[in-house]
């Protein structure tokens, strides 16, 4: 629907302002996310190749280069899907409905990814699933190795940027949600327009089965019923008219004597 120039323009809530700004935070967090990523993958690869050098179990060299392409891939697929949502998030603010919906999808994957990414942070960082027994080394190795390698505020910063992502992704979806946004989102009435001057009305739609009156002759038949045409009342005769008894003074009686009357003989006397 179009909004006419009547129309007035939807006022834009707080809500839907605010849920557009932690969708840009979150993106500028995952953002920082990835160029920490790309800072320490090179240093991580190594550390883990030094670590699995010793085993003997067949694929262990692979092992390395595997957590490599996995923590750069997944690093990039969600700095990808957060540019998406800083796109849903300006149209959001144009109030287009279908993005709205599109950012609740979107948004419910990112929060089950970066909540997953913080629970296994939280319990320990990197972990290997290797035997006691076997030739891997434990997941404690591992990551006292990392430890080592890499700065000390890595664990701490990459911990911090992800609460901050799922709690602003949280609220930027639950504001989305709250009837003020609601309203934004729900299409606008028609505004009534004043009719234009010299513009035709619509015809008055006609009962089927009931019959309409012939057109008049030389107007057009439409949708309208047409009702039967009066009778040419200037081709009607005109009644005749007297002429005036006196010609030269149609205005005045004859007042003349009948003696003076040209054609008339005056009475005798005896």
């Amino acid at each position: 629907m179009v909004d006419s120039p009547s129309t007035p323009a939807r006022q834009r809530p707080s809500t839907v302002t605010i849920s557009s700004y932690l969708l840009y935070l979150f993106l500028a967090c995952q953002v920082i996310s990835l160029i920490i990523t790309l800072s320490t993958i090179g240093k991580t690869r190594d550390v883990l190749r030094d670590a699995y050098a010793s085993s003997a179990a067949e694929g262990a060299d692979q092992v390395a280069d595997f957590f490599f392409a996995f923590g750069l891939g997944s690093a990039i697929l969600v700095l990808l899907l957060a540019v998406v949502l800083g796109v849903l998030a300006m149209f959001n603010n144009q109030g287009r409905n279908g993005a709205r919906i599109t950012t609740w999808i979107v948004g419910g994957i990112m929060v089950c990814c970066t909540g997953g990414t913080l629970l296994s942070g939280a319990a320990g960082g990197f972990t290997t699933g290797g035997n006691s027994g076997s030739d891997m080394p434990s997941a404690d190795e591992v990551q006292r190795r990392l430890d080592e390698a890499l700065p000390g505020w890595i664990t701490p910063v990459s911990l911090l940027l992800g609460v901050i992502s799922l709690l602003a992704l949280l609220a930027a979806l639950i504001l989305l949600a709250l009837p003020k946004s609601n309203e934004f989102f729900r299409k606008p009435a028609a505004a009534w327009e004043p009719p234009t001057p010299g513009a035709s009305y619509p015809a008055y739609p006609q009962a089927s089965g009931q019959p309409g009156y012939p057109p008049a002759p030389g107007q057009p038949s439409g949708g309208e019923p047409a009702y039967p045409s009066t009778p040419d009342q200037t081709s009607a005769p005109e009644p005749p008219t007297t002429p005036p008894a006196n010609p030269s003074n149609p205005d005045r009686p004859d007042d003349t004597p009948p003696a003076d009357r040209p054609g008339t003989t005056p009475p005798s006397t005896s």
